[in-house]
């Protein structure tokens, strides 16, 4: 247990960016082998960690996300980040020594089957699954499991929900190009600030007024930019946020509402709007047989509760889409939430994040 807190103290020193977890990469692999593990990383893979140990079927796969974002930390602990603007303040730190944590206990084991270890990019950019996936590193995967710690849990608690357990996630850009005028004189232009306006606050009304009461849906507005003085009308404005839904029936029909809304609004002022959506991981869904095994093991060594869906978003979805998954929240007793600059995890959480996925491995690879 001290050697994985040292672990993890020396991940949170050092953090690193999505797609530029190289260093981080460097000591993973370093770990694993030391552990007696098969290095198998694709080559198409530049930062992630593949690992294997064992042979023959079934094949199980833990994964744990291993990227940082770019917040200038704010904790004043002793093993602060020394990247200047770039803090785990997401707990992937957590999550990685987590995983080490167990790999080196299950190297200990008579492995039945193949064990595969995922140390996965990029998950922050909602972009790293997908490239593991594509990469071929899941081929012949029975089963795949993974966690986020959750600071609003406390530490021994680990929350699991059959189905829908994370939001799917879309981002949007809308721009509206009109014509610039003089501030005095608006008739001679074509006012993209006040088509932003009036269009933010009819989006309002997608979820209120056209989505089941019943069904958990977001809209949200998180960035608006226009103009850059006073007594100035811009030729253009823009803004951005994310729609997080549980359903696909929802989520097209936010879609289609959100493109209806904007292209009317636009039109009734007389300019022109672009729409960029980008469609990101779907929901997270825990395979309802392989939840049932995973909380009956859990039950045996931890409190074992079943949290509100989250909205947030989480790439494990790729997995979760195509291969029988469960993720699950291990409880990390913070004192903030994701992404927040004072975020404190609880080191004493680390022995559940370590025995979740030891015990889960042994158990998936003994019932499969």
């Amino acid at each position: 247990m001290d050697e994985s807190i040292r672990v993890r103290h020396y991940l949170h020193r050092h953090p690193e960016l999505s797609d530029q977890e190289f260093e981080t990469t460097k000591f993973v692999t370093e770990k694993l082998t030391e552990f007696g593990y098969r290095i198998t990383t694709p080559k198409t893979l530049n930062t992630g960690v593949i690992a294997e140990i064992g042979q023959g079927s079934p094949v199980v796969a833990l994964r744990s996300d291993i990227d940082a974002l770019p917040i200038q930390e704010d904790t004043g602990l002793e093993y602060s980040s020394i990247n200047n603007g770039v803090m785990h303040a997401c707990g992937h730190d957590f999550h990685i020594a987590s995983l080490l944590g167990a790999a080196k206990l299950l190297s200990q084991n008579d492995i039945n089957g193949t064990l595969r270890l995922i140390f996965q990019p990029a998950e922050e950019t909602h972009v790293g699954a997908e490239e593991v996936v594509e990469s071929g590193a899941t081929n012949g995967i029975d089963a795949i499991i993974g966690f986020h710690n959750k600071p609003d849990l406390k530490t021994g608690e680990i929350g699991i929900l059959p189905g829908g357990l994370m939001a799917a996630v879309d981002q949007f850009k809308v721009t509206f190009n009109g014509i610039g005028t003089h501030a005095a004189m608006p008739e001679l232009g074509k006012d993209p600030i006040v088509a932003l306006s009036s269009t933010i606050t009819a989006l309002q009304t997608i979820v209120s007024r056209n989505i089941f009461s019943h069904s958990s849906a977001v809209v949200s507005i998180t960035h608006i930019e226009g103009g850059n003085t006073w007594n100035v009308l811009p030729e253009q404005s823009f803004f951005e946020g994310t729609v997080r839904t549980f359903d696909e029936k929802v989520r097209a029909e936010i879609k289609e509402r959100f493109y209806e809304v904007v292209n009317y609004q636009s039109r009734s002022f007389g300019l022109s709007a672009t729409i960029n959506w980008i469609t990101g991981p779907d929901v997270v869904d825990n395979n309802v047989k392989l939840t049932k095994i995973v909380e009956d093991e859990t039950s045996k060594f931890a409190q074992v509760v079943h949290p509100t869906p989250s909205s947030a978003g989480e790439d494990f979805a790729y997995f979760s889409q195509r291969i029988p998954s469960v993720f699950v929240f291990v409880g990390s007793d913070g004192n903030s939430d994701w992404h927040h600059s004072d975020l404190i995890l609880n080191d004493d959480s680390l022995k559940y994040g370590i025995e979740w996925y030891y015990r889960i491995g042994l158990r998936l690879l003994n019932s499969l």
